[in-house]
């Protein structure tokens, strides 16, 4: 019976170690710079400025990291809207996602609502300073507290009206109009200034719920109108460049840590080179684009800006500070 026991005991032991090697094996796979997937989720469609920034990273990262760092797009938001793929990558479900910085993202990042500010910005070259300096480095690093990095700035754009019931050539045009807005609190103020009735809608229900009349409108850039086919259901595009939107790319910052230096290093330079290409391959085709809308019967104004530009000057939003309005407009 003693001997029974023993054996048993030896072969319990056996056991325990073989499992504890086991997962000691299983933590260390994907950490410290061992090969690893990451899953990158977005709600653009195959054409989106999300997605064509999304297989440039892709490609760089691969051949930056001899294929160490693998990357998978899920496009469409097939993995979820903007706000559930922000949550997922808190959480670890998912390691990578790219969002407007302006929508869900600035419930989470309350600095953020800045981006939804009207006319804050003069230009793109305005922007790109702003993005490519202090300012954006700062903003980035508000993602820490929330589990993630914030890696960069990919190009959403600047942003025009839409809608399908009439031409909008001044604010007054706007009123009453059922206009789609991004689930963040500075947008409803800066419909309501304008005399609509802002609705928020997930973006990837957007084009259902404009075809159905769910909304009148919505606002967007060019490249996502284009992109995602908002011009089959909408007819009126009015080039009001309101404001602009950044995509903000932001990882998981547990996976963050699990990458080597040298990976680091890499998906850093990947996510810089991508900018600087998915800048230049936007701003070659927006003439494309413009001919691509009145190609299809869509009824393009550039509407009087300083009107506009009068009626919103008093859109705030109160987790939005001061001083960093001031530092932009300087």
């Amino acid at each position: 019976m003693k001997m029974n026991l023993m054996k048993k005991l030896s072969v319990v032991g056996i056991l325990s170690l073989s499992l504890a090697a086991c997962g000691s094996e299983n933590a260390g796979s994907g950490s410290d710079g061992d090969s690893i997937t990451v899953k990158l989720a977005h709600t653009g469609s195959e054409s989106h400025q999300y997605h064509i920034a999304s297989e440039k990273f892709k490609e760089l990262v691969e051949e930056k990291t001899d294929g160490t760092v693998e990357v998978e797009i899920h496009p469409n938001a097939t993995l979820g809207s903007e706000g559930e793929a922000i949550e997922q990558v808190m959480e670890g479900t998912i390691q990578m996602t790219t969002v407007a910085a302006d929508s869900s993202l600035a419930n989470v990042i309350p600095e953020m609502n800045v981006f939804g500010l009207p006319y804050l910005f003069e230009d793109k070259e305005h922007v790109y300073s702003v993005l490519d300096g202090e300012i954006g480095d700062e903003l980035l690093t508000k993602a820490n507290d929330q589990n993630m990095k914030g890696l960069g700035y990919w190009e959403v754009g600047f942003r025009h009206l839409t809608n399908n019931k009439k031409e909008i050539n001044t604010p007054e045009d706007v009123k009453g109009l059922k206009i789609r807005v991004q689930p963040a609190p500075v947008w409803e103020n800066h419909m309501k200034a304008l005399g609509a009735n802002p609705t928020p809608v997930d973006f990837n229900e957007l084009y259902s719920s404009l075809d159905q009349g769910v909304v009148d409108g919505q606002e967007n850039p060019l490249p996502t109108i284009d992109s995602m086919k908002f011009y089959e259901v909408q007819k009126y595009v009015s080039l009001t460049a309101h404001t602009y939107t950044p995509a903000v790319v932001l990882m998981n910052s547990n996976v963050w840590e699990d990458l080597s230096e040298e990976q680091q290093k890499a998906v850093e330079e990947a996510v810089k080179e991508t900018t600087e290409y998915q800048r230049k391959f936007l701003a070659d085709k927006e003439e494309e684009i413009v001919n691509t809308l009145k190609e299809n019967g869509v009824t393009i104004t550039e509407p009087d800006r300083k009107a506009f530009r009068e009626v919103t000057k008093d859109v705030k939003n109160e987790q939005v500070p001061d001083d960093l309005i001031n530092r932009i407009k300087e």
